[in-house]
């Protein structure tokens, strides 16, 4: 098996790229493949994430009653 060296395969490559036409180049299957893959897993995350919201139990506290306005310490004056 002869020895293949990167020089070489460049040189025997260079043609058939020239040959590609850059005006027609698409991402093609494997792009489809990426992006599709892409949509299933956030359409998976988002699944997930609204189970889980789903299962948060949040009770808001009741609010507190307004201050009097007498101090806490007592309310009768020392003469």
């Amino acid at each position: 098996m002869p020895d293949m060296y990167a020089t070489q395969a460049l040189t025997d490559l260079v043609p058939l790229a020239e040959e590609l036409d850059k005006n027609k180049v698409t991402p093609g299957v494997l792009g489809f493949i990426v992006f599709a893959a892409l949509a299933v897993g956030v359409w998976l995350l988002m699944k997930s994430m609204n189970r889980h919201m789903g299962r948060v139990d949040f009770e808001e506290p009741e609010p507190a009653e307004p201050a009097s306005a007498e101090p806490v310490g007592g309310s009768a004056k020392r003469k």
